[in-house]
């Protein structure tokens, strides 16, 4: 009941918004300090970050890794609501249940001393930027392990492999005539669709891997036109590419570039996550996660999303997405199991009690 009653306080915080962001921050921070958990806050892009160490002041080091922010919602999305044992509102699925759940892990485990564990929370992993992002940040203050685990959405699977992303601002030229004329110009707009089509196209689109069928290509914005009279001559399109591990991202791109009367912007670009399947602390938190849910293919699942857990393995930290039940995610009926909840708690709570045990019995595990 703890996990759901904190999951709809934050859900309860309009976090599409800088003072929302503000305010929901300050509420994580009083509710671990409210628990005895000292929490170090800091800015980061003039937003906050949240970061906090329990356990063991030395030895086996685990970082917890969630954020707070979320796409923008409807009004209703920011009271939640209970239907049997689905929790809704914007957030419940990515990240707040998650992010919840951690806060409970984390006073959980503050008293054990084998292991230390860095929670960390930011508060712009939805955003599309290519400044360097608050996980980065932190990354930078020495907020790293042995292992990460980002409580992405992952219906309590453990996500070895994410595709990569390359966000593209494509601009497209045309040229301009009067709407009663339409044959004179040369209309941005419909070209725009066409490039957005030859992208999709492409060889690497049809391409698969051992965890993905296929690299996913989606048109989120396009811009174009001034007068409803006009054929527009500039027509500017977003174009969303989540890239498999092992394409080139540079060949894609070089690929659209080639495309004719269009100039091409990386807007954001994140690598794929991956990390080795055999990883002690992969197999020791797939052990862990046996005992509470079943099947050897909850053990590694690509997810066709990206998240911040990049950033901890460009710095050489071995990282997870791993998250509760749910579904809907950026969408109207967002929604997170309040059973899957408890149940995440358990294990992370499970998995950093297994570690010591698992070091003793691994006597080339590695430890930071």
């Amino acid at each position: 009941m703890q996990v759901q009653a904190l999951t709809e306080r934050l859900i309860s915080y309009e976090t599409d918004s800088a003072e929302g962001i503000r305010a929901c921050a300050g509420f994580i921070k009083g509710w671990l300090e409210a628990r005895d958990v000292e929490v170090k806050d800091g800015t980061h892009n003039e937003l906050p970050v949240l970061a906090a160490t329990v356990g063991a002041e030395a030895g086996p080091t685990v970082v917890l890794h969630g954020h707070l922010d979320v796409v923008p919602g409807f009004p209703e999305q920011y009271a939640p609501r209970v239907d049997g044992d689905r929790l809704f509102g914007r957030g419940a699925y990515d990240m707040k249940g998650g992010l919840a759940a951690m806060m409970c892990a984390v006073r959980d485990i503050a008293e054990q001393n084998a292991v230390r564990v860095h929670f960390v929370c930011v508060s712009d992993e939805e955003a599309d930027t290519l400044d360097a992002r608050g996980s980065d940040y932190l990354v930078e203050r020495g907020y790293v392990g042995d292992f990460a685990i980002t409580g992405e959405p992952t219906d309590l699977h453990i996500g070895i492999q994410s595709k990569g992303v390359l966000a593209l601002r494509i601009t497209v030229s045309g040229k301009s005539a009067h709407g009663s004329t339409p044959w004179l110009g040369d209309n941005a707009v419909l070209k725009a669709i066409d490039v957005f089509r030859q992208i999709s196209a492409m060889p690497f689109a049809r391409e698969s891997s051992e965890l993905f069928d296929r690299p996913s290509i989606s048109l989120g914005r396009v811009m174009g036109g001034d007068a409803f009279n006009k054929v527009p001559d500039c027509c500017v399109i977003d174009v969303d590419i989540r890239y498999l591990p092992g394409q080139d991202p540079q060949r894609i791109l070089s690929d659209v570039k080639a495309i004719p009367d269009s100039e091409v912007e990386v807007v954001v670009h994140r690598d794929p996550a991956v990390v080795d399947r055999d990883n002690p602390f992969v197999t020791t938190l797939g052990e862990v996660l046996a005992g509470e849910h079943s099947g050897p293919e909850a053990l590694s699942v690509g997810r066709d999303g990206a998240s911040d857990i990049v950033s901890f393995l460009d710095a050489g930290v071995p990282g997870v997405e791993f998250g509760p039940v749910g579904a809907g995610h950026h969408g109207p009926e967002e929604w997170v199991s309040l059973a899957s909840l408890e149940r995440y708690r358990g294990v992370l709570v499970d998995f950093v009690n297994a570690i010591p045990s698992r070091i003793e019995s691994t006597p080339h595990l590695r430890i930071a």
